[in-house]
């Protein structure tokens, strides 16, 4: 029997990225003489002044007080979650009014957060006024085409998923070495913001390589336009190029497509791409994707999931998981955009809000697999 082609498993953690750290100028600065004078008299002015050291204290004043507010906020949240747990929904109840009362789609990052949070909350209520007109005013279904808009305005404003992509990018480069035909099978992939920069790569191989990407998605139209585009641009650049769109009736649809309608030819490498894919599937499904996948002989395979335990089976430790992970994004969200950034709402909404309901009281991610035992479930699948 032959010898098994060694593959190669690229793992990145999502959301994540690391800046670098200043470096400090070695030159030293010509020092003033006459600094410790100026400050001398600065501190002087200050003690001198009652203006200035009142408004100094009362911005201090109101600086403690926000902060109080919003970790008051913060423990009503996890309390209200863990009435709850304890099926005491009475108490939940009056939580939940007081939330509101407290939250804003348009207000400031904590506000934000207490209103997709505490609307999550309010469906895992019994049949009520409160909560059958709190998803009537909150919750909507959001089409595809609006949620894959909010990724690409996702990748613009912040920089995970770009990061994501160019890391995993490099990984397949490395993965098909100097392959004369390359096939990139690419799970979910929207707009295809993923692929220029490889295309880009490859390009400027001399020769340069056939790429072809197959990609699934839920809509064919919108598979049809991020083909044509991927066209357009392979064309600017002189490089050979397909696009062959699978269409799934749902996200667990590839048992049916795969491997009967994939394409492969014998010399090409093959590169899957799955980028935030894998937490859509149930245990048994995740399996049995991996093994359709190690069927198919790929050169590389790329995965980025996000790093965060959501799919705990204890409700309340799942729940202050995601309330601190969508914390650190709110905040990152209102430090670089202004509140009344239309890009910031939509994502808020359309995306980050659609993920806190599925995490908090969606049904299904009690049936899912979290990130690491996929990553162990690979393993035993002899990747």
């Amino acid at each position: 029997m032959s010898s098994k082609k060694k593959r190669k498993i690229f793992h990145f953690p999502f959301p994540f990225i690391s800046l670098p750290t200043q470096q400090k100028n070695k030159k030293q600065k010509t020092k003033n003489p006459h600094t410790p004078f100026l400050n001398f008299w600065f501190i002087i002015i200050m003690l001198m002044d009652p203006s200035f050291n009142s408004s100094h204290q009362e911005h201090q004043q109101e600086q403690e007080q926000q902060e109080d507010h919003c970790l008051q906020m913060r423990q009503l949240l996890i309390r209200c979650a863990h009435f709850i747990s304890q099926s005491d929904f009475i108490s939940a109840h009056h939580l939940l009014s007081i939330l509101s009362s407290n939250s804003s789609p348009y207000g400031d990052s904590t506000q934000r957060l207490l209103h997709y949070f505490s609307s999550s909350l309010s469906h895992l209520l019994p049949s009520s006024n409160y909560s059958s007109s709190f998803h009537h005013h909150h919750h909507h279904h959001h089409d595809i085409e609006k949620i894959q808009s909010c990724y690409l305005s996702l990748n613009q404003i912040t920089p995970f998923i770009r990061f994501t992509h160019l890391t995993a990018n490099q990984a397949i480069l490395e993965g098909i070495e100097e392959s004369g035909m390359i096939h990139v099978l690419d799970f979910d992939i929207m707009h295809g913001v993923q692929w220029p920069p490889l295309m880009q790569a490859l390009a400027d191989r001399f020769p340069s390589p056939m790429l072809r990407i197959t990609a699934t998605g839920l809509d064919l139209n919108f598979l049809h336009k991020t083909g044509d585009r991927l066209s357009k641009f392979a064309q600017s650049l002189g490089l050979r190029f397909q696009f062959h769109p699978l269409l799934l009736l749902h996200d667990r649809d590839h048992h049916r497509v795969i491997p009967a309608a994939l394409t492969l030819f014998p010399d090409e490498a093959l590169a899957v791409n799955c980028v935030l894919y894998l937490h859509r599937l149930m245990k048994d499904e995740v399996r049995a994707l991996l093994n359709k996948i190690k069927a198919l002989n790929p050169k590389v395979v790329t995965i980025a999931e996000k790093e965060a335990n959501f799919n705990h089976p204890l409700f309340m430790q799942r729940f202050v998981e995601a309330l601190n992970h969508y914390t650190s994004i709110f905040d990152s969200l209102e430090a670089t955009l202004p509140p009344n950034s239309r890009e910031r709402l939509a994502v808020e909404q359309v995306w980050f809000g659609r993920e806190i309901n599925d995490i908090v009281s969606g049904e299904a991610n009690k049936k899912k697999q979290h990130y690491a035992e996929r990553l162990m479930t690979m393993t035993n699948e002899a990747y």
